[in-house]
């Protein structure tokens, strides 16, 4: 169960998609003055090498940032998330990509703030280190999915609940939902990010079944995929599930997703989703 490392995948065509998402919400909520919560219920080390052994194993940034890294014609909001990960980088060389915690705490202002959880031990002392000190960041070594339950609703009433587990239990696509569930009750005017792996499709179409009988309203699909739907070569697909998604965010992944298809996909079979699972009420 904790065995999984993001450092074998840091980079690869479902961060990209995962980081767009991520910094087109967290631009939205920060265009208004009140301040706002972040909380990432599965952090991992915060940001990875891409000469570690980890990273050159897999290789699988070569199928994702990479491909982007020195392109001119990027749509504005890969542009974005292509300059933030270009901060933790000298001199044009592309050896660190920053994960979800870092790009959220560069995009925080004064007035934010920035709850963290990881569970397993080594990741949580590299997040720890990569953190730093930090005011507005809130550290805990504990199983997200279940403490940041009790972070909500936020005292600024204002944020993103980021889940993005390893699915390496398949209970976890019946627990994100139960989980969504409760979080909602609690706080129905926050924006939740959901992450998952296309490997199965069979689990994703009862996910995304769950989410239309869930009683939420206002719930949209992203999904970039590289290759054609195949159980038995991994991941070919990932998408994110978003509730109370900012009103712009669906008109500009209708134009990211279609670009990103092309530009990554693997001898053209690069395919995307944009759907709604459930209408705003």
């Amino acid at each position: 169960m904790l065995s999984y490392r993001h450092a074998f995948h840091a980079g690869n065509f479902a961060d990209v998609l995962k980081h767009v998402v991520l910094i087109e919400i967290l631009a939205y909520l920060a265009q208004k003055e009140k301040p706002f919560c972040v909380i990432d219920t599965h952090a991992g080390g915060g940001k990875y090498a891409l000469d570690s052994d980890f990273a050159l194993k897999t290789r699988e940034f070569d199928t994702g940032i990479s491909r982007l890294w020195e392109r001119d014609d990027l749509p504005q909001s890969v542009a974005n998330y292509v300059e933030l990960q270009k901060r933790f980088n000298q001199n044009g060389q592309f050896k660190t990509y920053a994960g979800s915690p870092l790009l959220i705490k560069q995009m925080l202002r004064a007035k934010d703030r920035l709850c963290l959880f990881e569970l397993h031990s080594n990741e949580f002392e590299i997040l720890k280190t990569n953190m730093k000190l930090d005011k507005r960041v809130q550290l805990d070594k504990a199983d997200g999915l279940k403490h940041s339950l009790g972070l909500l609703p936020p005292v600024e009433r204002r944020g993103l609940v980021l889940i993005d587990p390893s699915y390496e239990m398949k209970s976890d696509y019946s627990d994100v939902v139960k989980t969504l569930i409760q979080m909602h009750k609690r706080f129905a005017t926050g924006t939740y990010a959901l992450w998952y792996p296309v490997i199965e499709r069979g689990r994703n179409e009862t996910l995304e079944n769950a989410f239309k009988k869930s009683g939420i309203s206002n719930i949209q699909l992203f999904e970039l995929g590289i290759n054609a739907d195949n159980s038995g070569r991994g991941m070919n697909a990932s998408g994110m599930i978003i509730i109370n998604p900012p009103w712009n965010l669906a008109a500009t992944m209708e134009t990211v997703l279609p670009w990103l298809a092309n530009i990554l996909g693997e001898n053209g079979a690069g395919n995307f989703r944009v759907e709604t699972l459930t209408t705003e009420k």
